[in-house]
């Protein structure tokens, strides 16, 4: 049995009826971004087309609105926080607690080159890998919800 759209190819109007039928842009549902909200959502949500006259965003249901600091960033800040007695010097390490400085997240953008014991919500891979290359350790601190 052949497919429809076989029998179709070689004729005027594939199968579109009279050839005045599929003419202006009326056909595919309108011009621009017509119909983005309507009968268009979801091709305007693939191309993350923005609403209106206000230009407000699609909203991202991937963002994440923690508070983030690279690990070279953190170790570039490290004299300043030892002077200020946020991160303390014990040994051959360099003791820093996140959360006291409102960092939820550490990524691993920068190089490390000093030993750290650091304590953090959450960490990326990439900066727990280069923290523990260099002899450091990460402790994770997981916030737990009292259901009152």
């Amino acid at each position: 049995m052949k497919k429809r759209i076989k029998r179709i190819r070689g004729t005027r109007t594939c199968g579109g009826g009279s050839a005045k039928k599929r003419r202006g842009k009326g056909s595919r549902g309108g011009v621009g971004h017509a119909g983005a909200y309507g009968h268009h959502f979801v091709w305007s949500l693939k191309r993350g087309i923005r609403k209106g006259n206000n230009k407000s965003q699609l909203p991202s249901y991937n963002r994440s609105d923690d508070t983030t600091v690279n690990v070279g960033d953190l170790e570039e800040m490290l004299e300043e926080l030892i002077g200020e007695g946020k991160a303390e010097e014990k040994g051959d390490g360099i003791y820093l607690d996140a959360n006291e400085l409102g960092i939820q997240k550490i990524l691993g953008k920068g190089k490390v080159t000093k030993k750290l014991m650091l304590k953090a919500n959450k960490i990326s891979k990439t900066a727990r890998e280069k923290i523990e290359r260099v002899g450091g350790s990460v402790k994770l601190e997981v916030e737990v919800e009292s259901g009152v």
